[in-house]
């Protein structure tokens, strides 16, 4: 991990929030980045401020911890620490892989604990992806030009190019190609990441956009955005996947 470990905290209640940032300020080499009030302010301050951590309350007004991390999705800080008055949700908390669960009222001495606990996390993470470089390093990675797809006794092949959005569907997705729609054995992960970044973008954790089939994208009253592609679907683009498409477009969105 570098120096300075990046903090978000989001918690509905003024006095948490001050507790928390209280604790983190007497630790050495951590900054907190935002505080937030609400789910809705949680997952906008991830998305911009991309934190190293998040200590993230169970039960919020507009979205719970539980669906912050589900919008997040892939763009989930790599540690996250529930805090919660309840401890029934112990176990989904860490089906979601978070380090730790802060139970309220919570101890400077469990408070230690838990950020033991994630730099820790962050740590391995942070080797993990020395490694991952230094194979990508060493290994071509050539983009998907052609997807394979069944259909029926036949297997055809998909050109990348001429798909303008990929859709989820359970263990599968959809290839809308504009006059048809293709079903694959395969993950929006996974196939995202077999996809050139300069071409695509991942805009919601059910869709994948072909950029050059995007006509326009307009601001929601609730700070999402809707993506218009040129055949007149609509898309929504979630606030957390919106620097992945101006990454694609390779300038930020105004």
């Amino acid at each position: 991990m570098s120096a300075s470990l990046r903090v978000v905290i989001a918690d509905d209640e003024p006095l948490v929030r001050r507790g928390l940032r209280r604790l983190l300020e007497r630790e050495p080499g951590v900054s907190v980045v935002a505080e937030c009030g609400n789910g809705d302010e949680a997952v906008a301050a991830v998305a911009s401020e991309r934190p190293h951590l998040l200590f993230l309350d169970v039960q919020m007004p507009g979205r719970t911890g539980i669906e912050v991390l589900a919008e997040l999705g892939d763009e989930a800080p790599p540690a996250v620490v529930f805090v919660t008055a309840h401890d029934r949700y112990a176990v989904e908390a860490f089906e979601r892989h978070a380090v730790d669960y802060l139970l309220k009222p919570f101890d400077e001495q469990r408070f230690r604990t838990a950020l033991a606990r994630a730099r820790q996390r962050l740590s391995a993470s942070a080797d993990d992806h020395r490694i991952e470089r230094l194979i990508e390093a060493l290994s071509p990675r050539p983009w998907l030009e052609r997807i394979p797809a069944r259909i029926g006794n036949r297997v055809t092949l998909v050109p990348v190019a001429e798909v303008t959005w990929v859709e989820a569907a359970d263990n599968y997705v959809k290839l809308h190609t504009g006059d048809r729609t293709v079903l694959v054995r395969d993950t929006m992960k996974d196939l995202g990441e077999r996809l050139d970044p300069r071409s695509f973008a991942r805009i919601h954790r059910s869709a994948i956009v072909n950029v050059s089939s995007i006509r326009e994208i307009r601001t929601l009253a609730s700070g999402d955005c809707e993506v218009h592609l040129n055949d007149g679907t609509r898309l929504a683009m979630s606030r957390g996947y919106r620097a992945a498409l101006e990454k694609a477009l390779g300038r930020p969105l105004p």
